[in-house]
């Protein structure tokens, strides 16, 4: 790089031949160092390319600790005579290369920002970005489309709370004192009577002892479980809980309920079977199977290599149950069911793994 910045008076010789005496030693070494730095700092100069190297030298030269500031101390071994004019020097020194510097850097930065411009020009002739809008989560969007297929049945929708009493999430639903789930492998509790609620049928008591028959709700919400996560199961997913007492109520109803529901869910007509189970609050009791829509039936990690996924358990509602929120068993009858709606995802959706719903992985969630 060529310095076009000239240094303000560097008359050496003409300095010098204003002397009334010779020079001292001290003054010859003091004349030495501020040539030395002149020359380095040209020197340096020469070879810089970039804005942010001028920055270092201005620090190394210019600083408060830097090669100009150094010079101060010298002028202590000049003569009275001498002082005035090498103090002169220095600082004629010190305004020569703030002028090369901020020369050098401007004409740096300009190169650069032009450099920049060039590389990150726009190109106005090509199509603008789409706008990316927000959405719903998968596992809300198929919760209120099951929830409307379902009030369009003739239900209408109830609340329960997530942190529930002991009572309401087992024992008002016949689960016994030494029942399996109530151990802490299974429930997270709170205090040795408070819950995080393991499903939505703590709303059917609560339901039943403010309203009289017949009854016919549903009760979406989340829940909680102690499991191992696992591409089939999580400790957290939501449920809808269904609920209908009334008279005469029978099984032949809960079933052909499930089939009308599923298929209006799937938008098509499903192998469905029920296989004999138990539960504490239905008897008798069942859970329901949907041929595998990811796999086709052929097998896969989801169904297990069964070719069939679990998606509810349900049966006729447990006299006991009725008894616990004031319904007599003698009059009255019901059903009731629950089901997963991550399950019901993952078959909607041909997803093989729970746990992609709870990532919060852009990629995976702005598919739907």
């Amino acid at each position: 790089m060529i310095l076009r910045v000239s240094p303000p008076s560097w008359k050496w010789q003409k300095v010098v031949s204003n002397y009334k005496n010779t020079p001292s030693h001290s003054s010859m070494k003091l004349e030495q160092a501020i040539a030395k730095i002149k020359k380095q700092a040209e020197n340096e100069l020469s070879s810089v390319g970039l804005a942010k190297d001028i920055e270092v030298l201005k620090v190394k030269y210019l600083g408060k600790k830097g090669l100009v500031g150094d010079l101060m101390p010298l002028l202590k071994t000049a003569t009275p005579e001498e002082r005035p004019v090498f103090g002169k020097l220095i600082n004629d020194l010190k305004l020569f290369l703030t002028s090369c510097f901020n020369n050098i850097l401007n004409d740096l930065s300009l190169k650069e920002r032009n450099v920049q411009l060039e590389n990150e020009a726009i190109d106005v002739t090509l199509p603008g970005r789409r706008s990316s809008f927000g959405r719903k989560h998968v596992t809300l969007r198929l919760l209120e489309e099951a929830t409307e297929i379902l009030r369009g049945m003739g239900f209408t929708v109830q609340y329960g709370p997530e942190i529930e009493s002991e009572y309401y999430n087992y024992d008002a639903l016949n689960f016994p004192k030494d029942h399996p789930a109530k151990d802490m492998q299974d429930t997270f509790y709170i205090t040795t009577d408070t819950l995080l609620r393991t499903h939505t049928s703590n709303t059917q008591v609560r339901v039943m002892e403010t309203s009289r028959p017949p009854i016919r709700i549903i009760a979406p919400g989340v829940c909680f479980r102690n499991e191992d996560v696992s591409a089939r199961s999580h400790v957290t997913f939501h449920q809808v809980e269904g609920l209908y007492i009334d008279k005469n109520v029978t099984f032949t109803d809960l079933i052909g309920t499930l089939k009308n529901f599923f298929k209006r869910l799937f938008c098509r007509d499903l192998k469905m079977r029920f296989r004999p189970s138990y539960f504490p609050f239905v008897e008798p009791g069942m859970e329901v199977d949907i041929h595998c829509i990811v796999c086709e039936g052929k097998g896969c990690s989801v169904c297990k290599q069964t070719g069939w996924l679990e998606v509810s358990g349900a049966g006729m509602v447990h006299p006991e149950v009725l008894r616990s929120g004031g319904v007599d068993p003698e009059e009255y009858t019901g059903y009731a069911w629950g089901f997963g709606i991550e399950r019901l995802a993952m078959l909607q959706y041909g997803i093989k793994d729970i746990r992609q719903f709870f990532e919060n992985r852009v990629g995976f969630l702005s598919q739907f």
